[in-house]
């Protein structure tokens, strides 16, 4: 499965518009720090895995979010992300140290989330032709 990504929960990961390429597998074959998909009230969770526990239950947590989410279901569980790409470009899914530092600063400061939200954007526009039109 192909999706967009749509939120900036994932910040820095993942940016609106990355197509996230999703795996079907078992939940017990997610490591911790990978980026899951779930599913719950209408809507997809595309977090990162944190730890499962006894009760069938398991904890995601995006990148830029101040705490993890409601524990979900093993049946709201779809898959793992595999691949993202950025502008037909591969994004690196490894998790690094400064990408919890980063995205609690993006959590944190509305200001610093948008400047980093404005500069993907402004390059994204830099890479289309005719980026120069504006279109009212």
């Amino acid at each position: 499965m192909r999706l967009h990504v749509r939120g900036a929960s994932m910040l820095p990961a993942l940016y609106p518009g990355d197509v996230a390429e999703i795996q079907a597998c078992s939940l017990d074959d997610v490591a911790t720090g990978e980026i899951v998909l779930a599913f719950r009230e209408d809507r997809f969770f595309l977090h990162r895995f944190m730890s499962r526990n006894e009760n069938h239950r398991f904890v995601a947590r995006g990148d830029s979010m101040p705490g993890a989410d409601p524990t979900y279901t093993t049946e709201q569980f779809v898959g793992r992300l595999v691949a993202a790409t950025r502008n037909g470009q591969p994004v690196s899914l490894t998790a690094r140290p400064w990408t919890r530092a980063l995205g609690l600063l993006f959590c944190y400061s509305s200001i610093a989330r948008r400047i980093a939200l404005r500069l993907h954007h402004s390059r994204n526009l830099q890479r289309l032709p005719g980026a120069d039109l504006e279109i009212a």
